[in-house]
């Protein structure tokens, strides 16, 4: 069953990250979407009191959750609709991948042959430098959905702070071709982690906004998430193999 309310206090991207991270944690909570107009639909599986939802936001006290007069209808979509919401809800993880993809493969024409080892350290190289930017875009927003999911944000959100600049870290230690053994030791360590909380999120079934961009947009944890995090435990799996 989906109950709508309102938060008011809510005035950035941010804040309707937060909203969503609090109100899901609660037990019985299968999706919270919440938009920037204040506007947020709760799925659950049990009967939630009001107070209960708002009790979630007790650390946030600018949040006040109420709730709203008016449920709106519920309306099919044909499956049209649904491939045109898939492809907007993720061109802009597509767009990035296709970028990182196009510029990498340009470096091995330039360089007069293809390398599948050095091919793999660029594309690494600009994934991290990339993901990290959005990330540091708003930390304390990533740092707080990223701690909805992720198994080690989970028990310290400090992890979340810090994970940006690791990917920045690992990003900068591929372009230079630092030591390949820590390099890729570490990212295949700090991806494998990372893979095992998108695992359970999505054998969880329930929704979690994926973190991955940051919070700069509203990408929804899916099959890509976890597609991203096992092509960069493969690739450095397989450097690790090779420069073993």
């Amino acid at each position: 069953m989906t109950h709508e309310y309102f938060v008011s206090g809510m005035t950035c991207a941010g804040c309707v990250v937060k909203v969503k991270t609090q109100l899901e944690k609660i037990a019985g909570v299968t999706t919270a979407a919440v938009s920037s107009d204040g506007k947020v639909l709760v799925t659950m599986n049990r009967h939630i009191p009001t107070a209960e939802l708002q009790g979630a936001l007790q650390d946030f006290p600018q949040y006040q959750l109420s709730e709203a007069v008016v449920k709106p209808p519920v309306v099919a979509q044909t499956e049209e609709d649904i491939q045109r919401t898939f492809l907007e809800t993720y061109k802009p993880i597509l767009l990035v991948f296709g970028y990182i993809l196009g510029a990498t493969l340009l470096v091995e024409v330039a360089a007069g042959g293809f390398d599948w080892m050095r091919w793999m350290r660029h594309f690494m190289a600009g994934f991290f430098l990339v993901f990290s930017f959005f990330k540091m875009l708003d930390v304390p927003a990533f740092a707080a959905s990223y701690s909805s999911y992720d198994v080690v944000a989970r028990r310290w959100l400090g992890w979340g702070y810090a994970y940006p600049f690791v990917e920045l870290t690992l990003g900068i230690l591929f372009l230079i071709n630092f030591n390949s053994l820590v390099t890729n030791g570490l990212a295949f360590i700090i991806m494998g982690i990372s893979t095992v909380g998108v695992v359970q999120s999505l054998l969880a079934k329930r929704r979690f906004q994926c973190a991955c961009l940051g919070a700069v947009f509203n990408l929804p944890m899916s099959n890509i998430t976890l597609f991203e995090d096992v092509l960069m435990v493969a690739m450095s799996g397989a450097m690790l193999l090779v420069h073993a």
